[in-house]
């Protein structure tokens, strides 16, 4: 084997720690990476479209191949055993990313990344006849949607400027509603509160309403406003909402 192709000396001095994730970003051949260190070795992935670097008959994700396909599609698309494996291998390679994103807080990035799953996910419930695979993608949906709220209302308060508390408070209440739908769905609502993602979320949530002394936001408010039947009140929130969106 050629010096240059053996990585003993890179996995020597780049030692693997169990206990987190261990990831850096550097620059290969003119260009940005990541390098995932793994308990046998290390993962290196491209920082945009496939991580793997690979453009999947022509397109730059098989997501965006498979959204052609659909397209002009004059029957009801269904995904062949080939396709279902080839989603397999992106759903991992995105997973792997995230997680790297998420360590490097790099949090929009995590976010787009989720989103990306999230879309393979939508597509594989759509057009998947084989519902026992289509079920073991959808039991990682919460947990996918744990890491984009996550990393939405981090990038807010990263990012700073007006009213990025209450913004980034509001995203994690959105994401803990789009969790809350998938218990309903699924028949477990009574489940919802005892859940360690949603715990971690709503801990989150409790977090920066203490650091930054936030109250109600005023989607908040106007929620409950809904809910009490003060439409008045809500028609203010209303304009309120939409001035604070307007600038």
């Amino acid at each position: 084997m050629a010096e240059r192709e053996d990585i003993d000396q890179i996995l020597k001095h780049w030692p693997f720690d169990p206990t987190t994730v261990t990831v850096r970003k550097l620059s290969v051949n003119s260009r940005q990476v990541l390098q995932l260190r793994l308990d046998l070795g290390l993962l290196q992935m491209e920082v945009k479209h496939r991580p793997d670097g690979k453009r999947p008959h022509g397109s730059k994700t098989y997501l965006d191949y498979l959204k052609r396909q659909i397209k002009k599609s004059k029957e009801k698309f269904v995904l062949s055993e080939e396709q279902r494996s080839e989603i397999d291998r992106e759903f991992v390679q995105y997973y792997h990313r995230r997680i790297c994103w998420l360590h490097l807080h790099e949090f929009e990035r995590a976010v787009e990344d989720a989103d990306h799953t999230l879309q393979l996910m939508d597509l594989s419930q759509d057009h998947s006849a084989d519902e026992e695979w289509t079920i073991s993608h959808e039991q990682y949906r919460p947990f996918v949607l744990y890491h984009r709220t996550q990393a939405a209302a981090l990038a807010l308060v990263e990012a700073g400027g007006e009213n990025f508390g209450e913004r980034a408070i509001d995203e994690l209440n959105q994401g803990l509603d789009r969790i809350r739908q998938l218990f309903v769905k699924y028949e477990a609502e009574e489940q919802f509160q005892e859940d360690e993602l949603v715990q971690q979320l709503t801990a989150l949530r409790d977090n920066l309403r203490q650091r930054f002394d936030l109250q109600n936001t005023i989607r908040e408010r106007l929620a409950q406003a809904i809910a009490s039947e003060d439409y008045e009140q809500a028609a203010q929130l209303r304009d309120q909402l939409h001035g604070q969106v307007g600038d």
